[in-house]
């Protein structure tokens, strides 16, 4: 931890970049939301921000000696030495440490990030013989990324493969031996260098797109920063340890908190409505919405969350997400604010008498058809739009 101390500015003395942090943050209170993609052009400081994280991350427990830091609260999930442990009536003696980040150069060989397995000591000592690689330093720690698009192709199965089932295995000449690697994934990608594959696109749960727009004011006090760091790093760390504290006071609090916060069946209902009207693919940017709102509201030391948590967490979700099998862009930002709230309005609202969820189809026009084929950004929220005018209607004509 000394040298990160030496070579590592203090998040919260970072200029700008408050989305991202945030997003960083909500994951580090909230593990279970998935990671984060940050995408932008060199020198915007997205590895400063992932490096400077590794000082707030809170502790997690493990249980001692093992090599593959099993967490003992999961008894379903240990490695295989664990296992045979609980099953012979032992006590697994735990021990507390932090959380890391772990970083996967892109210079790694396969058996580097998956392990290796010497196929003699196998048949001999079992899985006492494998070698554990990155995915196994990666178990309940930060797993880090950079330049995340430029990964070799087998190198990213292998990624998703874990990101997917939480679980590593090893295969070899007919022998299989598996260990648990749950990790938060957070990869950095310069656009300008490369796409990112649709499949690994999509295992990150949030993204944020890193701008170079600072103010005048905002760089000259980046540039005080910078130099005043180099000059005498352990004397800048020092003047910003209060806020380092307070920051990670505020992660605890709402990790003690997190199991307290509620979800409203109306406010699920709106962020279930959103996405449907987005038609973004698959029911994962749902699940990811509301962890991401559940743990925004804990941060805000509330315990229900609210539209604003709501509009958040969408902007942070869907920004990356594919939509109608591919066919659609990514929605924008207004699309987003738009989409939530309509929803948010719709479920409030008391009077409705048909199913939120049933919403009424609209007459096609002449063109609609050839609009949607043709992948037209609104399709289905036009629709949507024109629903929640025609509600408005409703009650004016009431009035």
């Amino acid at each position: 931890m000394g040298e990160l101390k030496r070579t590592t500015m203090p998040f919260t003395a970072l200029v700008g970049l408050d989305k991202l942090k945030l997003a960083l943050v909500l994951n580090g209170i909230n593990p279970q939301i998935g990671g984060v993609l940050i995408s932008g052009p060199k020198g915007t400081g997205k590895t400063t921000v992932v490096r400077a994280l590794a000082d707030l991350l809170p502790d997690v427990e493990i249980v001692d000696a093992c090599r593959f830091g099993c967490n003992p609260q999961t008894v379903d999930f240990l490695c295989n030495e664990c296992s045979a442990k609980v099953a012979k009536g032992e006590k697994l003696k735990t021990r507390t440490r932090k959380m890391r980040v772990v970083n996967l150069p892109l210079s790694t060989t396969e058996d580097r990030l998956i392990g290796s397995l010497d196929i003699e000591r196998v048949l001999q000592d079992g899985i006492q013989a494998l070698r554990p690689g990155i995915l196994a330093e990666a178990h309940q720690n930060v797993l880090y990324v950079d330049e995340v698009n430029l990964l070799p192709d087998h190198l990213v199965d292998d990624l998703l493969d874990a990101a997917a089932t939480k679980i590593n295995s090893i295969e070899r000449e007919g022998i299989s031996i598996s260990h648990p690697s749950d990790f938060v994934l957070i990869g950095t990608m310069n656009p300008e260098e490369g796409e990112l594959r649709p499949q690994l696109l999509d295992r990150f749960a949030l993204h944020v797109a890193a701008g170079t727009r600072h103010s005048i004011e905002d760089r000259m006090e980046l540039v005080r920063r910078n130099l005043g760091f180099e000059d005498n790093p352990e004397k800048f760390r020092e003047q910003w340890d209060e806020n380092q504290q307070i920051l990670r006071e505020q992660i605890t609090h709402a990790k003690d908190i997190l199991n307290e916060v509620t979800l409203p069946e109306s406010n699920l209902r709106a962020i279930a409505m959103a996405c449907d009207a987005l038609e973004v693919d698959g029911v994962r940017p749902d699940i990811v919405i509301s962890k991401t709102a559940i743990t925004h509201a804990a941060l805000e030391n509330r315990n229900e969350v609210s539209l604003d948590d709501m509009k958040l967490a969408s902007q942070l979700t869907l920004s990356h997400r594919t939509r109608r099998g591919g066919l659609l862009e990514p929605p924008s930002s207004d699309d987003i604010d738009r989409a939530i709230k309509r929803a948010f309005e719709v479920t409030k609202n008391k009077d409705q008498r048909k199913s939120p969820t049933e919403v009424p189809a609209e007459p096609e026009q002449s063109g609609d058809k050839e609009k949607r084929k043709s992948g037209g950004r609104f399709g289905r929220q036009k629709s949507f739009a024109k629903f929640g005018r025609q509600e408005g209607k409703k009650k004016k004509l009431k009035e």
